[in-house]
Formats: structure tokens, C-alpha cells, sequence
């Protein structure tokens, strides 16, 4: 990011250097508008970067969550099989009697 930023800037100083109508003060003040845009640019990349690492943290948290309750569901379901299991059983043997 800062390398682009020196480049466009460098760019910008030719330019204003060849035209031979430029002064000093014009491309100084071109030099500072460059290197003020290029640090804005680098300050966006750096909170840009900030908000993607918590939505990776939040969507850590959120799978941790998911595989918590897919836990739980499976127990519910083994929990539930084995009582329709152990019912059948008692009828089936309530039914031989």
C-alpha cells in the first residue's frame, strides 16, 4: 500500500516536473495531498482488516455453537430411541400375557 502511495506520487512529481509550469509549492502541495490519501487508504485497509477478524471470531464462536447443539441433538435423539425402544419392549410384553 505504501509502495503504491510512492509510486503514485513519484508519478504525480514527474508529471508536474515535465509540464515546466508547476511550482514548487504546487507539487509540494500535490506530494502531500498524495501522501495524505495514501495514509487514509492504509488506515481503511488496517480497520477493514480489524472488522474482518472479529467476523471470523464471531463466526468461530458461532460454529462452536452449532456443533454444541448438533451434540445435544444427537443425545436427545439416542436418549429418545432408546425409550421408544424399552416402551416397545414392555408392551410387546404386557401383549403376551
Amino acid at each position: 500500500m505504501k509502495k503504491t502511495a510512492l509510486k503514485v506520487s513519484t508519478l504525480l512529481l514527474v508529471a508536474a516536473l515535465a509540464t515546466g509550469c508547476a511550482s514548487t509549492t504546487e507539487i509540494e502541495a500535490t506530494a502531500n495531498r498524495a501522501a495524505a490519501d495514501a495514509a487514509a487508504a492504509a488506515s481503511a485497509a488496517e480497520a477493514a482488516r480489524a472488522a474482518a477478524d472479529r467476523a471470523a471470531q464471531a463466526a468461530a464462536s458461532a460454529q462452536s455453537t452449532a456443533d454444541q447443539a448438533l451434540s445435544a441433538a444427537t443425545e436427545a435423539q439416542s436418549c429418545c430411541d432408546a425409550n421408544r425402544e424399552s416402551m416397545e419392549r414392555m408392551f410387546q410384553k404386557s401383549m403376551s400375557k
